[in-house]
């Protein structure tokens, strides 16, 4: 049942809809203030970005969002600050309507998205990593397609390198070996494997369902999430989490969704394979995070 509280002119909705149905008590849902709460039921999507140490792309990414065309959608951005140090506060000069949310430490990429979900009112979510920057009709034509299609769970862009060359995003499930042959000499002697995994057999030109897709740029169906909780699971402090999201979507009955049409630039740099592949872990934070959640994922999924 919906409950709706008052607080002088501020209402508070206890979990409208299906906001998380295993989110904990304590975690109250979003304030709302001086706007109808009629407004905030019928959002049509939640932008989410996880800034941590990078306020210089969060501001592009933002600059991008403001230059898109949303065709009349309702719509809101929040911006997760994972205890970075940052003064994110400066945002708000450029982009007055961003919802700034800080978290009171670290917990990883996914848990700051999980954060910015439980205080946003979308029925769809659009998370972002800060170095992602969409085209003008991006989000409009990924809106267009989940209000079309009511068995996409989870969808994604094209994604192209800075210098406009194709990225791989949309991926078919990796084995377990993967890992290994991505950061060690191996790669080269087992290149069909690799091009298996990246799907290279694919022209990445039209609409397919596909295993899973990069977590740089995913909009999600709200009501997937109380099917599966969540939508990215704790244990993983970063990487893997968008592999483990697109597995469960997929176990819930929807489907996993590649939408060329609608392109973002993703000026990623491959952090966690900086260094030589038998020094990383002991000299790179975030290829022993790599490690960590590569071990993680095959356990849970064995």
């Amino acid at each position: 049942m919906l409950k709706i509280l008052f607080f002088g002119n501020h209402v508070r909705v206890a979990n409208p809809f299906f906001l998380f149905e295993n989110c904990p008590p304590e975690a109250d849902p979003p304030l709302a203030e001086n706007l109808a709460i009629e407004n905030y039921l019928n959002m049509d999507l939640s932008i989410i970005i996880v800034n941590y140490k990078n306020l210089v792309k969060t501001r592009k990414c933002l600059e991008a969002i403001s230059a898109s065309d949303f065709d009349g959608l309702s719509h809101e951005v929040i911006v997760v600050d994972n205890a970075s140090g940052d003064y994110v506060d400066a945002l708000k000069k450029d982009f007055p309507y961003v919802k700034i949310i800080k978290s009171p430490d670290n917990p990883g990429m996914g848990e700051g998205n999980n954060l910015g979900m439980k205080n946003a009112y979308g029925n769809f979510f659009l998370i972002l990593n800060p170095d992602t920057y969409v085209e003008k009709n991006t989000i409009k034509i990924l809106f267009q397609h989940m209000e079309n299609n009511p068995r996409a769970g989870v969808i994604g862009p094209k994604l192209l390198n800075p210098d406009g060359s194709l990225q791989y995003s949309c991926l078919r499930f990796p084995k377990i070996y993967l890992p290994v042959m991505r950061r060690t000499f191996l790669g080269k002697l087992f290149k069909a494997e690799l091009n298996r995994f990246m799907m290279a057999d694919f022209d990445h030109d039209e609409v397919k369902e596909v295993d899973w897709m990069l977590g740089s740029a995913l909009m999600i169906r709200r009501s997937v999430l109380s099917k599966i909780g969540p939508a990215f699971d704790k244990r993983f402090f970063m990487f893997f989490e968008d592999t483990d999201l697109c597995r469960r979507v997929k176990a819930a009955g929807f489907a996993v969704t590649y939408i060329p049409p609608a392109v973002a630039v993703h000026d990623h740099a491959r952090s966690s394979a900086k260094g030589l592949w038998f020094i990383a872990p002991f000299t790179n934070k975030l290829a022993r995070a790599h490690i960590a959640s590569w071990i993680k994922y095959f356990w849970k999924w064995k």
